[in-house]
């Protein structure tokens, strides 16, 4: 990840641990074109199809800025198993066994290609959020119509070929 896109995905993350300080809980994305965008979104995670034309509208505002750079940063819930990361929308409900908070993030350079990861995070007792630094993925992922991020590659990389 080179040091343009590091600054957007801290940028990012920072606005979404405000956020979260706030116990809000939106989807945000910073596109860096001219001029730089953040937009957001707090149904990103209700369903796919939300999550899609969240993702549509940051692909049509990063070709109207000319952004060839992006950090989509997401609050969830991942359960890590021995074989798999099981994820889930926040909500206010008590955080089952096992499971943690994530803000999960990807960035994007149409130039350099696609990073992924997480920020992990914890509560104190009296609610207050302490975050990790963002980690990157250690394994190859491959992005799928169900990672967060792919409707917005794949628009932009679509308009490449």
């Amino acid at each position: 990840m080179n040091e343009h896109t590091e600054a957007l995905l801290r940028d990012a993350v920072k606005r979404l641990q405000q956020a979260i300080r706030a116990h809000d809980c939106p989807a945000i994305v910073v596109l860096d074109g001219s001029p730089r965008l953040v937009l957001s979104d707090y149904d990103y995670l209700r369903d796919d199809a939300t999550a899609r034309a969240f993702e549509l509208r940051a692909a049509a505002k990063a070709k109207q800025t000319g952004a060839t750079r992006w950090a989509l940063a997401v609050p969830m819930v991942w359960l890590i198993t021995e074989h798999s990361i099981a994820a889930r929308p926040v909500t206010n409900h008590p955080l089952r066994e096992g499971e943690q908070e994530v803000i999960m993030w990807t960035v994007g350079d149409l130039a350099e290609g696609v990073d992924y990861g997480r920020v992990s995070y914890v509560r104190r007792p009296d609610g207050t959020p302490v975050f990790d630094d963002p980690e990157v993925a250690a394994v190859t992922l491959g992005p799928a119509d169900y990672t967060i991020g792919f409707v917005l590659l794949q628009t932009l990389t679509d308009e490449l070929h």
